[in-house]
């Protein structure tokens, strides 16, 4: 049997959407329409991943993250929240209390499932020290793990240089967010680095090729022109 997943959302609509698709892909649904029902839920079935809306009755979203983060049967449990459009707040404050990841409504179902799958397998890739698991940067079927740097596709481990894995760090950790060539070649090759930003471009071209990303048509890190790079911060349209 595939995964158990708990939706939590007082929205039907976004509920249903939610729940067809997953179980589309072989997933196990379960759903709680209130942040209360939602924390019984969590110890009663023990999901392997909740998707949670911020706004609920009860208790919000917010509530129910930080009390399973607080929780030591529940620290690891993978949570993404459900966060409404332009709600910046919210979300910082989802990923303060704990939450892996967020998604933005509207979204797409195909991005709803690939973050799903992406937090599922990164799971298994961290099942080690809490330190070590916090730390990691998920993004579709990208793993990152600082503490080790190590960072894997769909389970592969990639053979990335020291510079090309502090690259990669860096812009995944600050997705959607455009770093300028001054910024990142400062920020890897340091204050002392004598060369110009086109050394940027060569380690950037031949990260994407060791990450299958097509510049032209890029999943993961886009080019500005002019400016810098940015890692994408929707991938699935």
């Amino acid at each position: 049997m595939n995964a158990k997943i708990l939706v939590v959302d007082d929205e039907a609509y976004i509920v249903e959407l939610v729940k067809f698709n997953l179980e589309k892909e072989g997933f196990e649904v379960i759903v709680a329409h209130d942040g209360r029902t939602a924390l019984d839920m969590v110890d009663e079935e023990n999901p392997a991943l909740v998707i949670l809306d911020i706004m609920l009755p009860v208790m919000d979203g917010l509530e129910v993250c930080r009390m399973l983060r607080q929780n030591p049967r529940h620290r690891n449990l993978p949570i993404i929240m459900l966060t409404a459009k332009g709600e910046e707040v919210d979300t910082v404050l989802g990923l303060e209390m704990g939450a892996d990841d967020y998604i933005k409504k509207p979204f797409s179902p195909r991005e709803m499932v690939a973050r799903v799958k992406a937090r599922l397998r990164a799971g298994k890739l961290l099942q080690t020290e809490d330190a070590v698991r916090e730390k990691a940067l998920v993004w579709k079927d990208l793993v990152i793990i600082p503490e080790r740097y190590e960072a894997y596709i769909r389970d592969k481990k990639l053979d990335l240089t020291p510079k090309e894995f502090e690259l990669l760090r860096i812009l995944a950790s600050s997705r959607g967010r455009v770093m300028t060539r001054e910024t990142l070649l400062e920020k890897v090759w340091g204050y002392e680095f004598i060369g110009d930003t086109r050394t940027v471009d060569v380690h950037i071209r031949h990260l994407r090729m060791k990450l299958g990303d097509d510049s032209s048509a890029p999943q993961y890190i886009e080019t500005v022109r002019g400016v810098g790079y940015r890692f994408r911060e929707s991938g699935y349209l």
